[in-house]
């Protein structure tokens, strides 16, 4: 018996059960908004810092893989409400958020995959993709540390990471 409940504990504490998330190098954020046009879309993910790395090069996202869009579990989007993102359509529902930057051109592509519930992009299949549209991107106006998201009324939303800030449309 004792055997029993030593492996439960080392069991639990191996796989951080009633770990709170808040206490990890990346913690999580959540940033909510309604729509004008009555869409509630929330971006549920894990906050990484720069801590004097370089993206790209130290850090992710690097140039020709897709990226989880964060840290930790994959980027959760949800939208409850049909809408159309860069002016194509995606249905109410829980997507995985991830990204691509194209290694020649720097272009970034958002990616809603309809597997939602996973680890990092360790199981990212492309075969699960709902849509893929082109963000807008430029220089941040400030250094974003730690990486944000925001979403206007208006459906701008932007990823702030370092010096990039990448800018799709969400109506």
């Amino acid at each position: 018996m004792k055997s029993i409940l030593f492996f439960l504990c080392v069991f639990a504490l191996a796989t951080g059960y009633g770990q709170d998330k808040s206490k990890r190098p990346s913690p999580p954020a959540v940033e909510k908004q309604t729509l004008k046009n009555g869409a509630a879309v929330s971006i549920d993910y894990s906050q990484p810092a720069v801590k004097g790395r370089t993206i790209g090069k130290d850090l992710e996202p690097t140039a020709g893989k897709v990226w989880r869009t964060g840290a930790n579990e994959a980027t959760v989007f949800e939208t409850s409400k049909d809408v159309k993102v860069e002016g194509k359509a995606l249905a109410a529902g829980k997507y995985g958020l991830f990204t691509l930057v194209d290694s020649a051109t720097g272009d970034w592509t958002v990616i809603f995959n309809k597997t939602w519930n996973q680890w990092g992009a360790f199981d990212y299949k492309q075969a699960d993709d709902v849509l893929r549209v082109k963000a807008k991107h430029k220089k941040a106006d400030e250094f974003a540390e730690r990486m944000t998201f925001t979403i206007s009324r208006d459906g701008d939303v932007h990823l702030l990471w370092g010096d990039n800030d990448v800018k799709f449309e969400v109506k």
